[in-house]
């Protein structure tokens, strides 16, 4: 890498998220790009193969571009250990939105921002833990969660059998297995198929 190369360096969380609205936000032009995806910002930054990958490669004059400081991580120490390193280097670090980032008090910003998105994170858990507490607690009195539903996390997906089971022992139309079930009509008809006696004769009325 040459002296002021841009060098971008983009981090989502899961394997459905998508980097470019980062690269769209950036403006892109950049000599080279890095990544990783699926990849939390609690793992250390060096840790990761994307950032690692361009730590190998990164010379003095070139700039590492993120779109915000939670992209370089979550960890406040860690944060500012890899923007020191960075700079101690040679290597200038923008963020989108804050510009570039000096020593001394650019550091202490970004550790300050930082220790926010943890802080942030840390209230999500506490706030999903302490939802899933109240869950438990109203199903063990009521027969229901605090929101109404009859057992926690997803809705139980009946199986083939289970369907087809119970729709000869009702007698129920397609429909009303599939209403009953939660399932799609082209699904319980696909079950059907598979599985039904076709040797006795049933009313398939829709």
């Amino acid at each position: 890498m040459t002296n002021s190369t841009r060098i971008a360096y983009y981090r989502v969380s899961t394997t459905d998220q998508s980097i470019e609205s980062q690269r769209s936000a950036m403006g892109g032009g950049f000599a080279m790009e890095f990544k990783d995806e699926g990849v939390s910002g609690a793992v250390l930054a060096a840790k990761r193969p994307g950032f690692a990958a361009m730590l190998h490669g990164l010379t003095k004059g070139a700039t590492v571009c993120v779109y915000s400081v939670d992209r370089l991580g979550r960890d406040a120490i860690d944060v500012q250990a890899t923007v020191r390193q960075l700079l101690d280097i040679g290597v200038s670090v923008h963020v989108h939105g804050l510009g570039l980032i000096a020593k001394g008090a650019g550091e202490l910003i970004l550790a300050v921002l930082a220790q926010v998105a943890d802080m942030e994170r840390h209230r999500i858990n506490e706030r999903t833990a302490a939802g899933r507490q109240a869950a438990k607690e109203s199903l063990a009195l009521t027969g229901l969660t605090h929101k109404g539903k009859a057992s926690l996390g997803r809705p139980h997906k009946a199986s083939a059998e289970e369907v087809v089971a119970w729709r000869w022992e009702t007698q129920a139309s397609l429909s009303e297995t599939a209403e009953h079930w939660g399932l799609s009509l082209a699904t319980v008809k696909r079950y059907w198929r598979s599985l039904a006696e076709p040797k006795k004769e049933y009313h398939t009325a829709i």
